[in-house]
């Protein structure tokens, strides 16, 4: 009886739990000032059924989040979704204007990336009437040490407006939105430590803005951005870096005056005025002129580029006696006798009986640089004949002195 009851007791609790996690909540932000609901991992955790079995045991499970309208695949235009990594928390933020009143449904699903489990749950956005106050002056400020997810947790939000309230002197003023950089069409930082996309924080309030942030915003002056306030200390800084030249003030208690000289009219066309549009038989046109240039044109320029390459090759040459001048007597002697002799080896490949090969004379003398004597006559004894020409000058010296 006391495992019946304690088995009862379980699965009660078991069902409290699971029906606690899909249940709908309720939040309501308001128009005009700053949006933030976190979606907790551990919470939706609860939901997959790998936790259920081993309730009790902590594990860091990867999860990862899809948010959307329960009948619309996307979100509201002014709601926005993002999670740094499948370890962090979602988080939906935005700021909702006088149009979005009303009440909307979004779905959120949560992935399990181990599992692949899914679990989702229903938030019911009730947007409300705006603060009884405005925000008439409004301040936006550019921080360039910090991503969005940094600066969306409330707590980071506090510590930022406790230095804004050092600058304005004032409490009534608040958070209007967050956005960050890469949104505004700013480019994604290099992966080096240190490197943050940035965040724009627009701060509103309603009173006057503080003198040290009108100098500020000065287009009149150089603005250097490596330079601090002028008339307020940077209180923000290590913690918060603002980039002064780049701060916006947004004054909306002045009211819009329109332009008195813009009519804007009916959109009729007065009496009498008809749209002529232009006839559909149009002016023949002969293109023989521009054929002939484009034909024409190119060949031109071939033909002479072709004439420069002949004149070049055929007209620009030094010949066989120009070169031969230019030569000197041994390396020609040398040039031929190399020719002479290899028309005179093919030859005697052609039968093993015939004369003495004519590379065996003297060609010339080494030292005085005279040339061989007149070749004989192929019917002669060349059997006799020397190898060396200094054979044949038995009284000169072969070697020089």
């Amino acid at each position: 009886m006391a495992i019946h009851r304690v088995w009862v007791y379980a699965s009660a609790v078991l069902l409290t739990i699971i029906c606690s996690i899909f249940a709908d909540q309720t939040v309501d932000p308001k128009v005009g000032v700053l949006f933030l609901h976190v979606l907790d991992r551990g919470y939706y955790q609860e939901g997959f059924r790998s936790f259920q079995e081993t309730y009790g045991i902590i594990t860091n499970t990867p999860i990862t989040f899809s948010t959307n309208l329960d009948d619309h695949p996307d979100r509201p235009r002014w709601l926005r979704f993002t999670q740094r990594t499948a370890y962090h928390d979602g988080m939906l933020y935005g700021t909702p204007t006088a149009e979005d009143i009303g009440q909307r449904i979004i779905e959120v699903t949560a992935y399990n990336r181990k599992t692949f489990e899914t679990t989702s749950q229903n938030i019911i956005i009730n947007v409300e009437q705006p603060m009884e106050f405005k925000f008439l002056y409004q301040v936006e400020f550019f921080v360039k040490n910090r991503d969005v997810e940094e600066v969306l947790p409330l707590e980071v939000q506090k510590h930022f407006m406790d230095r804004v309230e050092r600058i304005w002197e004032s409490s009534h003023f608040s958070i209007i939105n967050i956005t960050s950089a890469l949104d505004r069409g700013g480019r994604v930082p290099l992966p080096i430590e240190g490197r943050k996309e940035g965040v724009y924080i627009n701060v509103g309030s309603s009173t006057p803005f503080p003198s040290c942030l009108e100098e500020e915003a000065r287009p009149d002056e150089l603005c250097t951005d490596q330079l601090e306030p002028i008339s307020c200390e940077d209180i923000f800084s290590p913690h918060f870096i603002i980039n002064w030249c780049n701060i916006t003030l947004i004054d909306k208690s002045i009211p819009d005056i329109p332009d008195a000289d813009i009519i804007p009219g009916d959109g009729v066309l007065p009496d009498g005025g008809e749209y002529n549009p232009p006839s559909n038989s149009l002016e023949n046109r002969d293109f023989f002129l521009d054929y002939v240039v484009t034909i024409t044109v190119p060949l031109a320029i071939g033909l002479i580029l072709c004439l420069i390459l002949a004149y070049i090759m055929c007209c620009c040459r030094e010949g066989l006696e120009k070169r031969d001048s230019k030569t000197s007597d041994i390396q020609l002697v040398h040039h031929h006798s190399i020719q002479d002799n290899t028309s005179e080896l093919r030859d005697l490949a052609k039968g093993r009986e015939g004369l003495r090969p004519l590379s065996t004379l003297p060609m010339f003398n080494a030292r005085t640089g005279e040339r061989a004597p007149p070749r004989l006559p192929f019917n002669n004894d060349t059997s006799r004949i020397p190898l060396v020409l200094d054979q044949q000058e038995p009284h000169r010296d072969p070697s020089p002195r």
